[in-house]
C-alpha cells in the first residue's frame, strides 16, 4: 500500500509541473534530493555500524542478557500471557533494548520476528491478540536514551551541538511510552469489561 501511495505522489508532483510549467524545478529537485539522500545514508552508516558494534559487544559480554534480566519482571506485566521461557519474550526484549539504543535498523527484524511468535501463540490468527497491540504500541512510542539515527542526522547537517537531542528526546519518548501502556491499557480493561 505504502508504495501506491509513492507512486501516486510522485506522479501527482510530475503532472502538476507539466501543466504548471515547473517541469525544471521538478527535475533539480529529483536530482539534488537523490544526492542528499545517498549523502545522508553514507553518514548514517559510520554511526549504525559504530552502535551495532557496541551491541555485539554488550550481546557477547552478557550485558544484553543483564538488562534482558533487568527488565523481564516488568515485561512479563505487560505481557501476562506470554510464557517467560516463550521465544517472543527474548525477542520483543532485543527490541525493546535496541530500540533503547536508537538502533531502529536493528530493532526491525528482532520485531517482525517478536510478532511471529505472538502470532504463534495467539494460533495463527489473522486478528492480533492482545499482546500484539501492547507489543505494537510500546515499540512504536518505545523509550530512547541515545537517539542514534537523529544525532547522526545532526552531525551529517553540521550541527553545532547534535548531541543536545538525547535529554528532550529521553522526556518525550517516556511520555510517550507511559502513554502507550496507559491507552493500551484502557482499551483493554474496558473491553473486558463489555466482553
Amino acid at each position: 500500500m505504502v508504495n501506491y501511495i509513492w507512486v501516486f505522489l510522485f506522479v501527482v508532483g510530475i503532472v502538476f509541473g507539466m501543466f504548471n510549467g515547473t517541469m525544471e524545478d521538478v527535475n533539480k529537485a529529483i536530482f539534488v534530493g537523490a544526492k542528499e539522500a545517498v549523502t545522508l545514508c553514507i553518514g548514517l552508516i559510520s554511526i549504525l555500524v559504530f552502535w551495532l558494534g557496541m551491541m555485539r559487544i554488550a550481546q557477547e559480554s552478557g550485558l544484553l542478557d543483564r538488562l534482558s534480566k533487568l527488565f523481564r519482571p516488568l515485561v512479563k506485566r505487560l505481557f501476562p500471557e506470554v510464557p517467560a521461557s516463550h521465544p517472543a519474550m527474548g525477542y520483543m526484549l532485543s527490541n525493546m533494548i535496541a530500540n533503547m539504543f536508537g538502533l531502529g535498523n536493528a530493532a526491525t527484524p528482532l520485531g517482525i520476528k517478536a510478532m511471529e511468535e505472538l502470532k504463534k501463540l495467539n494460533g495463527g490468527k489473522n486478528s492480533a491478540s492482545r499482546s500484539m497491540v501492547t507489543f505494537l504500541a510500546i515499540n512504536t512510542a518505545s523509550i530512547t536514551i541515545i537517539p542514534t539515527t537523529v544525532i547522526a542526522i545532526r552531525m551529517n547537517y553540521k550541527s553545532v551541538s547534535p548531541t543536545d537531542i538525547v535529554v528532550p528526546t529521553l522526556i518525550a519518548t517516556l511520555i510517550s511510552a507511559i502513554g502507550a501502556v496507559m491507552i493500551d491499557r484502557y482499551f483493554y480493561y474496558r473491553r473486558s469489561r463489555k466482553g
